[in-house]
């Protein structure tokens, strides 16, 4: 009888850590999401802030390189150009194009890098397909813009701007958007 009650409780002990473990990874989710938008990382929920100046500065010219992976996933990934040549505080508008060659749907989100690395600072995103999660069906293809402004602030030394877009496929998403 009292091997029952130690098996009894140990169930139950087990359970409880088993409950607060998927407890604990339910709620991983927002709170890394409340981390990165207190310590201004991996923001991609919404979409920068417009800078302060918005003169456009006919001085300068900085060319943005595009770049694109699709790490580990189905998809042709590619930016439709491969450089443009903008004015700091210039409205600019690049598009990516995207094709799914999985027979079935998939989703990703895309995550942006640049280099340099402080250039981030200054590469003020308006529009971005990297701010919600993308699902594309089975060979489905699709454009997706990027609008944009370099802040005329950018250091006058820096004149190339490099900006990579690499989609991470988003687990257990089976498709759904």
């Amino acid at each position: 009888m009292n091997r029952k009650r130690e098996n009894r409780r140990l169930s139950l002990r087990l359970a409880a850590i088993a409950l607060g473990m998927f407890g604990f990874g339910f709620a991983l989710v927002p709170f890394y999401n409340q981390i990165c938008a207190a310590l201004g990382v991996n923001s991609i929920e919404a979409p920068d802030q417009a800078p302060a100046n918005s003169q456009i500065d006919y001085s300068r010219s900085v060319v943005i390189e595009l770049d694109s992976n699709a790490h580990n996933m189905p998809w042709r990934f590619k930016p439709v150009v491969n450089h443009i040549t903008v004015h700091p505080g210039e409205l600019a508008t690049v598009e990516y194009e995207i094709v799914n060659v999985r027979g079935a749907p998939v989703t990703g989100q895309a995550v942006p890098s640049y280099g340099p690395q402080m250039a981030g600072e200054y590469f003020k995103k308006i529009e971005c397909f990297c701010f919600t999660q993308q699902t594309l069906a089975a060979g489905e293809t699709r454009r997706l813009p990027v609008v944009f402004v370099i802040d005329p602030r950018l250091p006058k030394d820096v004149n190339t701007i490099a900006v990579s877009y690499t989609f991470f496929e988003v687990a257990g998403r089976g498709g759904k958007s």
